[in-house]
């Protein structure tokens, strides 16, 4: 087999009688648009973990609906693995959160001055805990920037709520400001992966005269027949205004890391238009 097809994958999880497994946000999607019902039941799998990036709220009311959770984790390289971890009891009541701080780890959120946030603002995800790096090696500059007072700075955008479950949206760098509002890519993604002539789809800022940025939509389709004012039209009611995209190119495959994240720079350097308002 000289490309992965993701229908063995079911096939290994019903001949083996898997019970859980982890997967990337792409791998999910990919995988439900796989799965046959009458030839994939009975599963033993209940669960499946995945992480790497935020998973879009409707993939886990997908997989939800063929009987099997998702849990979302979150870690980074830097934290040397988990720095929030949800349980299985109450995954499926926090759809979206990644749940709260992982043992001996510390969790905040935080605005550009360190301050923490109240719940349910937007801010920084620090982590704190004797596991985290020491440092990169060979880079005090790069080391004293992420590191602060004994915290990590992640780097990623968050909220959380009164209970103390987190709920990240997106990397900082990726956020997009179109108008002097803040627009984060993966609550454009989630509407956009619901449409059924959509298999992937990442959002990135482009140039616009108007507003600074504006969403771009770089979509993988699923019917060879979907246009972009079908992708545009998908928005109309399921977002603000100002998130919706203002254009949708097409490609065959969205470029990503080894661990499934979107390469957002290499499209954005790609796609370097100019929105049309």
């Amino acid at each position: 087999m000289n490309q992965f097809d993701p229908r063995f994958i079911w096939d290994v999880f019903r001949d083996e009688e898997v019970t859980t497994t982890l997967a990337v946000p792409a791998m999910l999607n990919v995988m439900l648009a796989t799965y046959r019902p009458e030839l994939h039941r009975p599963l033993a799998l209940r669960w499946i973990m995945s992480g790497a990036g935020p998973v879009p709220p409707s993939l886990i009311e997908a997989y939800a609906g063929l009987g099997l959770e998702v849990h979302q984790v979150y870690g980074l390289t830097e934290s040397a693995g988990q720095a929030c971890v949800i349980s299985p009891d109450v995954a499926m009541s926090h759809i979206g959160s990644t749940g709260k701080a992982f043992f001996h780890t510390d969790v905040r959120i935080v605005d550009e001055h360190g301050v923490d946030r109240e719940p349910g603002v937007p801010g920084e995800v620090l982590v704190r805990g004797r596991h985290i790096m020491a440092g990169y090696w060979n880079r005090p500059a790069a080391t004293a920037e992420t590191i602060i007072d004994g915290w990590l700075h992640t780097g990623d955008l968050a909220v959380q709520d009164s209970d103390g479950f987190v709920y990240i949206h997106d990397r900082i760098k990726d956020m997009i400001i179109s108008g002097g509002e803040n627009v984060y890519p993966a609550e454009i993604e989630d509407v956009l992966l619901s449409h059924p002539g959509i298999s992937d789809v990442a959002v990135v800022a482009m140039p616009s005269a108007r507003w600074g940025e504006s969403p771009l939509a770089v979509v993988v389709r699923a019917d060879p027949e979907l246009d972009e004012a079908a992708v545009l039209a998908h928005s109309i009611g399921r977002l603000a205004g100002f998130k919706r995209p203002k254009r949708a190119v097409f490609v065959d495959a969205i470029p990503r890391t080894a661990a499934g994240k979107a390469l957002k720079r290499v499209l954005r350097e790609q796609f370097a238009l100019d929105a049309p308002e």
